[in-house]
């Protein structure tokens, strides 16, 4: 933990017990395990969860596992075997928090449904990530990522030139709506058993959290009894100003300039003709005329153009020329350890500031490695 203040972090004295697996729930106990808490990871027997065996790997370990589960404790247990069920009551009864990942009814027959875990611990705060909920028609659907994006609509809003949907680069619902929600309705109900000393249950739902993403679009529905198109809105590509236009030598510009005095300045950068700055009036022809002056220069010609025009601009860069970017680098987004595979390489940075977050250099946990990795 922080050196100097190792006792003080937000979460220290919390005991989370995790039961969740692959990404929504792990990512979820790691920034509650980065604020202080100590989590605890139920896995099966010998070979644990199944993040372990995902690509990519390093010498057999998986890197995902290693940067989603890092300074987490592991406990071996078969959930269905009996007599591992006193260990698990223990582990229980000295947490302040579980999290669970099934689909809705299977902790409920293994008796560590809500009403079981509270009959041994009244004053637990029991979160349950589904990507349905725990009611309601779709409660029993499997589903990934996709599914859920699919099924609440914002696929749809997505769409290359031919239309097709594009799929996300990032796990939007797995993470946006089913981690970040997670830990906000988890601290939300330490603060208030801090206050009542009663426990709660959380049902988190990750296709009910991909709602408030999509304020946008539903704000265009409650204004004119629609939803945009795919690629129809401000922000989905449905204005000159807000899209990502082809360089001469293969590269990308992202141009945001939705402000009128950022549009402005724009305007003035690529030169465009009067009658096309008024991009209402013919939005095709204004965008042909970015498309053919932005694609006249290179990405270096348009990297330094805009990095001295204040206009909301700038050009594409690839995850590997952002790990060592300057600005990055030295507000130490990437500064955080973690040991894997026999050597010491980059965490993953949490949104956690730098005061309330651990900064050890500490490995995930083998299956069944209870003492701190």
């Amino acid at each position: 933990m922080n050196s100097e203040h190792s006792d003080d972090l937000p979460l220290s004295g919390v005991r989370v017990v995790d039961f969740s697996t692959l990404a929504p729930g792990p990512l979820a106990t790691l920034m509650l395990a980065g604020a202080g808490a100590d989590v605890i990871k139920i896995e099966r027997p010998h070979d644990g969860e199944d993040l372990r065996r995902f690509a990519p790997l390093r010498d057999g370990e998986s890197a995902n596992f290693a940067l989603l589960n890092k300074g987490k404790r592991s406990v071996a247990l078969d959930l269905k075997d009996p007599d591992a069920r006193g260990e698990l009551e223990e582990l229980i009864r000295d947490a302040d928090v579980l999290v669970e990942q099934f689909r809705p009814g299977v902790m409920r027959r293994l008796k560590l449904d809500y009403a079981s875990v509270r009959a041994i611990n009244p004053s637990i705060i029991y979160c349950s990530i589904t990507g349905y909920g725990q009611s309601g028609e779709r409660a029993q659907r499997a589903g990934h990522d996709l599914n859920y994006l699919a099924d609440t609509g914002m696929l749809a809003l997505s769409g290359d030139a031919d239309g097709s949907p594009v799929i996300p680069p990032v796990l939007i619902a797995d993470l946006a709506g089913g981690s970040y929600p997670a830990v906000i309705n988890i601290l939300l109900a330490l603060h208030q058993r801090e206050r009542t000393g009663v426990g709660s249950q959380l049902d988190i739902s990750m296709t009910d959290n991909l709602f408030p993403l999509m304020f946008w679009a539903l704000g265009e529905h409650i204004a004119g009894g629609a939803v945009p198109e795919h690629g129809s809105g401000w922000c989905t590509g449905g204005t000159p100003r807000y899209r990502v236009y082809a360089t001469g030598d293969a590269g990308y510009v992202a141009v945001a300039a939705l402000e009128q005095r950022f549009w402005t300045t724009f305007c003035e950068v690529v030169d465009m003709p009067d009658e096309l700055r008024d991009d209402s009036q013919d939005p095709a022809a204004t965008a042909t005329y970015i498309e053919v002056t932005i694609a006249a220069r290179t990405t270096e010609h348009w990297r330094d153009v805009f990095a001295s025009a204040d206009c909301c601009c700038n050009v594409l860069r690839s995850l590997e020329q952002v790990l060592s970017d300057r600005h990055y680098v030295e507000r130490g987004v990437f500064a955080g350890r973690l040991k894997f595979a026999g050597t010491t390489v980059g965490a993953l940075p949490l949104p956690i500031v730098a005061q309330f977050c651990r900064d050890e250099v500490l490995a995930a946990p083998g299956v069944g490695e209870r003492s701190e990795p």
